[in-house]
């Protein structure tokens, strides 16, 4: 019988894991193993992905690869498991030594707690999700209190087999930076799954803690773990925590000092002695790490962690080693004898001596908690937002309401009342320069120059908070990771995984930081594909562009029209991802494996951080970019090559290069070389298209003297499509190099032409 034929509620035991390479071994690090027993939980409202309740927890995986894993029906799956729980007294602050600077690694699963941890340990304001990936890339601070350390927050890892570019980074940083000491934070409500990157991590011989995170949570509702009994078993020092709650952090503190100080490595613990299978994985890893014990000493490897990598076929760590031929036809040998008594392939072999240990650990360290509330709770609203026939009228609901609050409702009342605050100061100051005297050129600069221009811009202050406000509240409470989860079969019809969701839904907010998302997707070819459609997704930064045209050609339509062109961004989205994958990404997106996180409340403070952080954002790029923007197009608006001041415009320098590109844009209606200079003013940042047009066009009738409503149409459709900001185009080229990068500017603004004038030309025949 095949996974993928199991019904809701049925249960099974796993017998074999069909499939091959990276994505069969991330299944198998995941817990997916022969043995295991397993539940369908739901399947997705268009039935595929499935939900699957595997080693205490939630995973989701196509029903093609489902179809790979071999099972048996069981009635029951055994809860065992007994224990009580340890408290450590607590501890004196630690005395460090002067002369060197200590370096711990943070290192866990995705949506651990990391970076909340992170944050209590240093003081600092990441922001925190409730959806796995938050943290993309490493970041540093120094634990409070300790200025000589140094701490590294690390992209989440399932196991030490990276299975994505972030994983690669975490994997890479404790094998070749060796830090002093390893934070091995573990949700203690999904034990099992966590502490199979604690047995790798152990197998790393570096000094290590373990932090046992959201215990409130598993002694909420009934668990209980013996903290002292877990630390002899793994050999190294076990801390209960909640790192939200800011409980066990100090002690954790010491902990870890204490162990990077006097370099204290774990005690020696063969996890592979009590193989109920006649040890031959024992003799394996033994046989193997005696073997090329001298290579990897040669090259400051950790044997044990060498040993068990070789054996599972990892083919950067044998690299790393440069055996000859004779020594690899030999592990090879080894390991083949292996999988004969085993009756098991290496790398199910591996896995399975690892969860066997796990479950020793469980049984005689833990009491399992009964079903959280939280958990309960998460069913019966997944019974709505993820139901089959609810999911995507529920999606579009939600989506449209944040819309509507923050375009129609929320936003434009706060933006009404800063552009009143805005208007008044405007007209004090000007009241000011005329009563002190001050030169025409230098009124025109402030008045018609930065009020005009960062004024304008600045009064779109509320919407973009307000649209980052609801975004923060989805993620934070885990509702866009059940999002990838039901969209993964409409995604994969145009190329895409289920999990490329998060980096377009982010995409919405800012390109810099979605595109940077895409280090949490496995495979190269969906990252690649990914990146590309993300400018696609209409960014916060050109709702100034939107809400200006809005109210000066179609007052009182506002959430219509801004919803039409998010739908728009999309569909031409979908159209180009058919593209791509027709003739540049050619093949299928990698199996979708992803965990469902319990919903949670929206933390106040992470929301409000993430709010304060983007306005914070917009202000600098307010009064530096856009600043210098203004000032320049003023510049150039106002004088001509002669340097003399002119009295029309057009006469201007501006007006001399707009010119030049303007015959472009002239089939669409945009000709206008004011409407071009604010085009080529958007590549700064697109807030400074509203800022450059206030200017250009504050004395001179207002832009409704140029446009008719449809080329303000056109115009949208343009700005919506063509070629992203600076920051973004830096960011792609960061991440895909400096050719990717300039065909994209090129390709977007390709595009945006053709949609531009396909919908002039259609609009034009009924209007």
């Amino acid at each position: 019988m095949r996974l993928n034929e199991l019904k809701i509620g049925e249960k099974a035991r796993i017998d074999v894991v069909g499939g091959k390479g990276a994505t069969r071994q991330h299944f198998l690090d995941m817990g997916v193993i022969p043995g295991a027993k397993l539940e369908i939980v739901k399947y997705a409202p268009m039935g595929d992905p499935v939900e699957i309740r595997i080693h205490g927890y939630e995973l989701t995986l196509r029903l093609d690869d489902a179809k790979q894993i071999e099972i048996t029906k069981v009635d029951t799956i055994e809860e065992e498991g007994s224990g009580q729980k340890s408290k450590a007294p607590k501890e004196d602050k630690i005395v460090l030594p002067k002369d060197r600077v200590l370096k711990f690694a943070l290192v866990g699963n995705q949506n651990c707690g990391k970076t909340t941890l992170f944050n209590r340990l240093t003081g600092s304001n990441q922001h925190v999700g409730n959806f796995p990936g938050v943290t993309v890339d490493r970041k540093d601070g120094s634990i409070i209190g300790y200025p000589n350390t140094v701490i590294t927050d690390l992209p989440g890892i399932y196991s030490m087999s990276p299975y994505s570019s972030e994983e690669l980074v975490s994997r890479n940083f404790v094998l070749l930076d060796k830090p002093d000491a390893i934070i091995n934070i573990v949700d203690a409500t999904n034990i099992e799954r966590n502490l199979y990157l604690t047995m790798q991590l152990l197998e790393m011989d570096r000094p290590m803690v373990v932090a046992l995170n959201m215990m409130d949570e598993l002694t909420g509702n009934g668990g209980s773990i013996n903290i002292k009994k877990m630390t002899q078993m793994l050999g190294v020092p076990v801390v209960p925590i909640s790192a939200a709650k800011n409980s066990g952090v100090d002690e954790l503190i010491h902990q870890a000092l204490t162990v990077a100080k006097n370099r204290t490595l774990p005690t020696k613990q063969d996890f592979c002695l009590e193989d109920e299978n006649g040890g031959a994985v024992h003799r394996c890893l033994h046989g193997v790490a005696h073997f090329i014990e001298d290579h990897a000493t040669s090259r400051d490897l950790p044997v044990r962690f060498v040993a068990s990598k070789i054996i599972e076929g990892d083919k950067q760590v044998i690299r790393q080693l440069g055996l000859d031929q004779n020594e690899l036809e030999t592990l090879e040998h080894i390991t083949i004898q292996m999988e004969k008594e085993r009756n098991l392939d290496r790398s199910a072999a591996i896995a399975d001596m690892r969860f066997a240990y796990i479950g020793r650990v469980s049984k005689e360290c833990v009491k399992k908690p009964h079903e959280s509330k939280e958990r309960i709770r998460s069913e019966k609203i997944d019974k709505i937002l993820t139901g089959k026939y609810t999911a995507i009228p529920v999606f579009i609901l939600i989506m449209g309401l944040v819309f509507y609050l923050t375009f129609n409702v929320i936003g434009a009342i706060l933006q009404e009342w800063l552009e009143l605050g805005i208007d008044s100061l405007s007209q004090v100051t000007e009241k000011l320069l005329i009563s002190l005297h001050v030169n025409k050129v230098i009124q025109s600069l402030v008045i018609d120059g930065i009020f005009a221009g960062v004024g304008s811009v600045l009064s779109f202050l509320p919407i973009v908070v307000v649209m980052f406000f609801f975004l923060s509240l989805l993620e934070d409470s885990g509702y866009i990771a059940r999002v990838a989860f039901f969209m993964d079969k409409l995604l994969r019809k145009i190329g895409l995984s289920g999990r490329s969701i998060v980096p377009l839904l982010i995409g919405f907010g800012c390109t810099v930081p979605a595109v940077m998302s895409t280090r949490t997707l496995p495979s190269e070819r969906d990252r690649k594909m990914t990146i590309l459609l993300t400018p696609f997704m209409s960014c916060t930064a050109k709702l100034p562009i939107y809400a200006f045209f809005v109210n000066a050609f179609f007052p009182g339509r506002g959430g219509f029209i801004m919803t039409g062109l998010y739908v728009l961004g999309i569909v031409v989205g979908i159209l180009m991802a058919l593209i791509y994958r027709t003739f540049i990404f050619k093949g299928e997106a990698v199996p979708f494996v992803m965990e469902l996180p319990n919903y949670r409340l929206p933390g106040l403070q992470s929301t409000f951080q993430l709010m304060w952080e983007k306005a914070k954002d917009f202000l600098q790029r307010a009064f530096t970019v856009i600043f210098f923007a203004t000032i320049i197009v003023w510049f150039l608006q106002s004088f001509n090559f002669y340097f003399d001041l002119v009295e029309d415009s057009a006469d201007s320098i501006i007006a001399f290069i707009a010119g030049i590109i303007a015959p472009v844009l002239r089939p669409l209606g945009l000709g206008d070389w004011r409407i071009v200079t604010a085009l080529i003013s958007g590549f700064m940042a697109k807030e400074s298209v509203v800022s450059v047009m206030e200017i250009l066009f504050g004395a001179q009738g207002g832009v409704s003297a140029v446009l008719t409503p449809l080329t303000a149409g056109v115009f949208l459709i343009f700005s919506l499509l063509y070629t992203p900001c600076v920051a973004a185009v830096a960011s792609i080229k960061r991440e895909l190099g400096v050719k990717w990068a300039g065909a994209v500017i090129i390709w977007q603004c390709t595009v945006a032409w053709i949609v531009a004038f396909i919908f002039k030309i259609v609009i034009g025949l009924f209007f």
